[in-house]
């Protein structure tokens, strides 16, 4: 199923800088509603797991000092996530939520 792509258009960032300093509420209302609209451009059989990963991003920002330790966890969160893609795309094992592990065939073998 192919879904029509979304086109996001944002204010600019001193824009946006000033919204998050002058209306931290409407900020973070405006953010939230990029969010979504994003999600739900996506398939419905990913969009569980799209809002779970954006709630688990909110309670990561909500528990950061400022925005450069943001900025500092998520990038160790986006770079676990790589590693792990980089394990499952070098034909590591993987295991599921139940404890049952998956062989990862590698393309090259596959074909």
């Amino acid at each position: 199923m192919n879904l029509p792509l979304i086109n996001q258009t944002l204010p600019s960032f001193d824009e946006l800088i000033d919204l998050a300093e002058t209306n931290p509420e409407g900020f973070a209302q405006f953010k939230h509603e990029m969010c979504k609209e994003m999600i739900m451009s996506a398939s419905e059989e990913m969009q569980d797991r799209l809002w779970a990963q954006q709630s688990h991003i909110d309670r990561v920002v909500d528990n950061c000092k400022n925005p450069n330790h943001a900025n500092v966890v998520l990038m160790r969160e986006l770079v676990s996530q790589m590693v792990k893609f980089q394990d499952v795309l070098e034909g590591d094992t993987v295991e599921t939520e139940n404890n049952i592990t998956a062989q990862i065939i590698p393309l090259a073998d596959w074909r």
